[in-house]
């Protein structure tokens, strides 16, 4: 019952992380309508941007204090995302207003290399390190009630604990400010919503705003655990199966299809991985989207879309 316990509880860990990088996708198609295929180079950007200023920043102020240059660094790396949305609605999508979604879509994928490249060139290619503070070593709970007890990593407690926070105050953001309000307006049709005095550029400078910070808490987190480097721009591949699972229009769907997915996966590498010689784990999100395609293509918690003509 402990060793379930110890993969049930990674799998939920894992999950969150996972929601944080799929309610990027979320939050910019239900405000754009666009499907960001640049998602995990944000992540990635924003994870070198981090790391990179963290570094850099004691030798500039010539202070040795950690926190000090974590938060600049955060400060500053978030100033980044920021010119990088404007940049983003500037350069791009103002001129790509009402046109077909595989056209913003292959925008964004024009996006996701011009970021790969930029990120190389200013912060350089090395595996790098972010470190704010998180606990590493396990702890173990449960002495009393399972011998040896069940082995938890706090630094995984910390991640769903920061990603939690940053569902919560999202959620707060789109159902109760008249910003977020705004946004699901524009969404749901761009035209109409410029009829009414709804300033789309500034909507989409926002929405892909915050988009980024998201983007940065996930990278924020994953460098902590893996150490920022390029694959981490194909972290955005694992969060796709939670968004045709929890609903690309859903940001509690996000959360619900990657605690699903990460569940799912540990679970099934654990109990089945033996039985069918292992790496069960690698694939078992995709199977598990490709049948919610089949039978719900809207997710969990997506909107049904009815065309009448």
């Amino acid at each position: 019952m402990a060793f379930f316990l110890e993969a049930l509880f990674g799998g939920l860990m894992a999950g969150m992380l996972y929601s944080l990088v799929a309610l990027g996708f979320v939050l910019i198609f239900k405000a754009s309508g666009v499907f960001n295929f640049a998602q995990g180079a944000m992540v990635l950007f924003a994870a070198l941007a981090m790391a990179r200023f963290s570094e850099w920043i004691p030798g500039w102020l010539g202070n040795d204090s950690k926190v000090l240059a974590n938060v600049l660094a955060f400060v500053i790396a978030g100033t980044c995302m920021f010119v990088l949305a404007w940049l983003i609605e500037r350069l791009v999508l103002r001129h790509l207003v009402n046109q077909e979604g595989v056209t913003l879509l292959m925008a964004t994928l024009g996006i996701t290399y011009f970021l790969d490249g930029l990120g190389q060139t200013i912060f350089g290619s090395d595996i790098y390190k972010i470190d704010v503070g998180m606990p590493k070593d396990p702890v173990f709970l449960l002495d009393s009630v399972f011998e040896g007890g069940v082995m938890i990593n706090l630094e995984d407690v910390y991640a769903a604990c920061v990603a939690a926070l940053l569902v919560v105050v999202l959620s707060l953001f789109f159902q109760k400010t008249s910003t977020g309000r705004a946004l699901r307006a524009v969404a749901d049709d761009h035209q109409a919503a410029q009829s009414i005095g709804i300033p789309l550029n500034r909507i989409w400078v926002i929405v892909w705003f915050v988009a980024g910070i998201t983007a940065l808490v996930a990278g924020i987190i994953w460098g902590s655990k893996m150490g920022v480097q390029f694959s981490l721009t194909t972290v955005a591949l694992r969060a796709l199966p939670v968004i045709i699972l929890g609903g690309l229009t859903s940001v509690p769907g996000a959360i619900i299809g990657g605690l699903i997915i990460g569940v799912g996966e540990k679970l099934s590498e654990v109990y089945v991985g033996p039985m069918v010689g292992g790496g069960i784990e690698i694939w078992f999100a995709y199977v598990l989207a490709l049948v919610f395609l089949l039978f719900r293509p809207q997710g969990l918690f997506g909107e049904k879309i009815i065309d009448r003509v």
